[in-house]
């Protein structure tokens, strides 16, 4: 039986079907190679960049010039921010070369209407304002609401006023290359953070953050945004997922709602006991800076200027596919795991700076030797020379022009 959209015919009995589902739907593994990634962007008018952009702007503007050639999908989040997503590629360079095209398809109608794609992760210029009238974002708004003082705040402010760039690489060959995948993304997660922060001014002041994306991400309800712990990702997924408070249930009539603090073990042991539908729901609203979703979503990336977003998946896809440069990542890394200081000092945050320069000097070679497109190499090599190698990020140019259309 259906109800509105919940396939009801299955039913997940016990805590070790979860963990099936998750082993079987989220980890699933296979020849990696594929890169797929999410570009987000706040917009606003050139002529007075406080004012919301209505999203139905947005929308006709889009349509009127048809869908993106290269096939990536348009959406629009609760605040108006735009998201591109592109299909799952054989390469970083075939993913640049068609999100490029795809993003300029995009920018360019926007561009010719006086609407800006700003070059920063967060809103530099307004406050929270939620345009997305959605049972699922009304629950989602409650809930932040009632987590306590710091969540009651950010949430709106994730919600609305901010932008990541995601990266989607597999899982990889088998449950051995996924562990050490998994454990990769994560080691270098507070590395990639600093070196890519680009998050410093929200609602015209200044955060004090280098990163205040992550800042924002860092005071939210830590059940559900923080890294999963344990040593098996399978293990570890599965126990977060279950222990997570539930922030959406679907009901018969078409609400969604949740009853504060009930986790989804909680809901396994009632009667009625929820079904994969349940379940998938609820892994869409947790967020943790790497999600597995058969394959892994890198979430903890700010934003790129229009001209560098290409750099961190480049980076990090040599990075994860690379065996040279993937033992100099995790050994340059190593003990570097505070993602709050990464966050708010960026580069200066001791050693982040050197395993960056070790990163960047293991990715580049990489590239080299998995054929990559000597253009990315070179837009790479100039973001190492631009920011790395000088203690920086994007986060230290946020009024520089030449960033937005380069």
């Amino acid at each position: 039986m259906t109800i509105l959209g919940r396939d009801t015919s299955e039913r997940l009995v016990d805590c070790a079907a979860v963990r099936g589902f998750v082993e079987r739907v989220c980890f699933k593994t296979g020849p990696p190679g594929l890169v797929g990634t999410e570009l987000e962007w706040l917009v606003a008018f050139e002529d007075d960049p406080t004012d919301a952009v209505p999203i139905p702007l947005l929308r006709d503007l889009l349509d009127a010039v048809g869908p993106p050639p290269r096939g990536s999908s348009v959406t629009y989040e609760p605040g108006g921010q735009l998201e591109l997503s592109s299909p799952a590629f054989p390469g970083a360079t075939a993913c640049w070369q068609a999100l490029s095209e795809d993003a300029e398809h995009v920018r360019r109608p926007l561009a010719a209407a006086g609407i800006r794609l700003l070059p920063t992760a967060i809103d530099p210029h307004r406050p929270p304002r939620r345009q997305v009238v959605h049972p699922r974002y009304d629950a989602m708004a409650a809930y932040f609401a009632s987590a306590g003082a710091d969540s009651a705040e950010m949430g709106p402010v994730m919600m609305t006023s901010t932008a990541a760039l995601q990266v989607n690489l597999d899982i990889g060959h088998d449950a051995a290359d996924g562990t050490r995948r998994w454990r990769l993304l994560h080691t270098v997660g507070p590395t990639m953070v600093a070196a890519f922060a680009n998050s410093p001014v929200h609602a015209g002041g200044d955060t004090g953050w280098k990163s205040g994306r992550q800042r924002v991400w860092q005071h939210l309800d830590q059940q559900r945004t923080a890294v999963p712990p344990g040593e098996d990702p399978v293990t570890a997924w599965a126990d977060y997922v279950l222990d997570a408070p539930l922030m959406l249930e679907r009901r018969e009539s078409g609400d969604w709602t949740a009853q504060p603090g009930r986790t989804f073990r909680a809901w396994l042991e009632d009667d009625e006991q929820p079904t994969p539908d349940d379940l998938a729901v609820h892994m869409t609203t947790l967020f943790p800076p790497v999600r597995p979703r058969g394959w892994f979503e890198v979430r903890y990336l700010d934003a790129q200027p229009w001209r560098w977003w290409p750099v961190p998946v480049a980076v990090l896809t040599a990075l994860l596919d690379d065996p040279v440069a993937s033992a100099v990542a995790e050994r340059a890394c190593a003990g570097l795991d505070d993602w709050e200081s990464a966050a708010r000092d960026g580069l200066a945050s001791p050693g982040l700076q050197d395993a960056a320069l070790a990163c960047f000097d293991a990715a580049l070679p990489a590239m080299g030797r998995s054929a990559e497109d000597p253009a990315l190499v070179a837009l790479v090599r100039a973001f190492r020379d631009r920011y790395v190698s000088r203690g920086r990020s994007p986060a230290d140019d946020p009024d520089d022009p030449d960033l937005e259309d380069s």
